[in-house]
């Protein structure tokens, strides 16, 4: 979280789906305000986790659509533009997810 964090990401959420699919156990939503910031969040991500714990993600979806998602197994991160993020409403979806961690 804290790298989405640095590069500006809002509205990061954290959400425990553990007792609920067997998908993913926790989802990390976030929003970015441009196709750019959208962008250097998911490097930032995606170099810092690879960096940290040799990670590699699946990537679906690119930041000039409005959505990203990094798929590392257990953790799911959705990037997602301002316009998108309000359309698709994943925290309303998984109501029944604890959030975890809530930024503004």
């Amino acid at each position: 979280m804290a790298l989405a964090e640095d590069k500006q990401a809002s509205n990061i959420v954290l959400l425990d789906l553990r007792r609920l699919n067997t998908v993913a156990d926790y989802f990390v939503i976030c929003t970015g305000g441009s196709e750019r910031q959208l962008k250097a969040i998911t490097e930032s991500i995606d170099e810092g986790l690879a960096r940290e714990y040799d990670l590699q993600p699946r990537i679906e979806g690119t930041a000039d659509t409005g959505w990203v998602l990094l798929d590392y197994g257990d953790v799911v991160v959705h990037i997602f533009s301002v316009e998108l993020r309000d359309r698709y409403r994943l925290e309303r979806l998984w109501s029944k997810a604890t959030p975890v961690v809530v930024l503004q």
